[in-house]
């Protein structure tokens, strides 16, 4: 039997929206996500971060920071029985990227480079997976590469966006569906 994975953005699903986070303390975790993360993971699904992180692109923080912050919430997940099989991430930017940052990336949602990379490094049936953001190109990415169920949380995207996806307005409704599908 293939894999399926829980996708999770992590700004605004995984964690609260600062705005480019890159310290730990501003960091403040998203209501339901440790409840949502154990639930998936007794279901069977694999927890995969794919996050894009145009803070790193812009200057504003570096890949070693985002690297020690994201050492740590793994560990902040881990005291609350949440393990993540894999964070991967996007540091480029095509239009606001700073020297080699500054260039277009198939990892760069709405791409589907990072689903993909789960797909070939853990065996992940995308048919079978599902996908949780904020923002409409995390949907975008989700419907490209064919998954189950995107899940957009209410807040950012004020207008909607295009494509499949189930508008929600909290981690419970994620974890509820996912019980009901099994």
């Amino acid at each position: 039997m293939s894999e399926r994975a829980l996708f999770l953005d992590r700004d605004g699903v995984v964690n609260v929206e600062i705005g480019y986070l890159h310290r730990i303390e501003d960091v403040e975790f998203v209501p339901g996500i440790f409840s949502l993360c154990r639930t998936a993971m007794q279901l069977g699904y694999r927890l995969i971060v794919v996050t894009n992180q145009a803070g790193i692109a812009r200057g504003f923080y570096s890949e070693a920071d985002f690297d020690s912050l994201t050492v740590w919430m793994r560990g902040e997940l881990r005291a609350q029985g949440v393990e993540l099989d894999a964070v991967y991430y996007c540091p480029y930017h095509p239009e606001r990227g700073i020297g080699e940052y500054r260039r277009d990336h198939e990892d760069r949602k709405p791409g589907t480079g990072m689903l993909r990379r789960a797909m070939l490094e853990f065996g992940v049936s995308l048919a079978d997976s599902v996908m949780v953001g904020d923002r409409c190109s995390d949907v975008a990415a989700a419907n490209s590469a064919g998954l189950r169920q995107a899940f957009l949380i209410h807040g950012t995207e004020e207008a909607g966006c295009g494509g499949s996806y189930l508008g929600v307005q909290s981690l419970d409704e994620v974890e509820r569906w996912l019980l009901d599908r099994g």
